[in-house]
């Protein structure tokens, strides 16, 4: 069990720290502006596409309960092969949480306008997407999951 938490906590705090780092480019000043991708400084208020953007301080409390039910659930299950999804996914959320702490919202800036508008995003939000990838194939090919 220890070993488990020892991974999730490095891959997790590995995550947070890129994330956060990258963040800081953003939060300093740098913006780039080219034909198809501006790279620019947004505070997103909500979630994705900026859905419930009304529960406004809540939202983060909210988050932060299910990335804790999230690690308790990935530790009681028992299985190593989740632990490294799980621990991107937890640790992009915790970045994106703690911008809700410090900022007011999360700090997006990759906005993509090249044939459609596209929302602004950030790199946690690809990390989250790429972990939840690696969890449908977990779940949909357990063969790829024995421990």
């Amino acid at each position: 069990m220890l070993k488990s938490i020892g991974i999730l906590l490095l891959v997790m705090g590995s995550v947070f720290f890129i994330d956060q780092a990258i963040k800081s480019i953003f939060l300093d000043g740098f913006r780039l502006y080219t034909s198809y991708i501006d790279l620019i400084l947004v505070f997103n208020k909500g979630v994705a596409f900026s859905m419930f953007a009304f529960l406004e301080g809540a939202l983060k409390w909210l988050q932060l309960a299910l990335l804790a039910g999230v690690i308790g659930y990935t530790l009681w299950l028992r299985k190593s092969c989740y632990l490294i999804p799980v621990g991107i996914m937890t640790g992009a959320g915790l970045s994106n949480v703690v911008d809700r702490f410090i900022h007011g919202g999360v700090v997006d800036y990759v906005y993509w306008h090249y044939g459609f508008n596209f929302a602004v995003f950030n790199a946690a939000d690809v990390m989250i997407d790429i972990a939840v990838i690696g969890l449908m194939i977990l779940n949909f090919r357990p063969q790829t999951c024995r421990s």
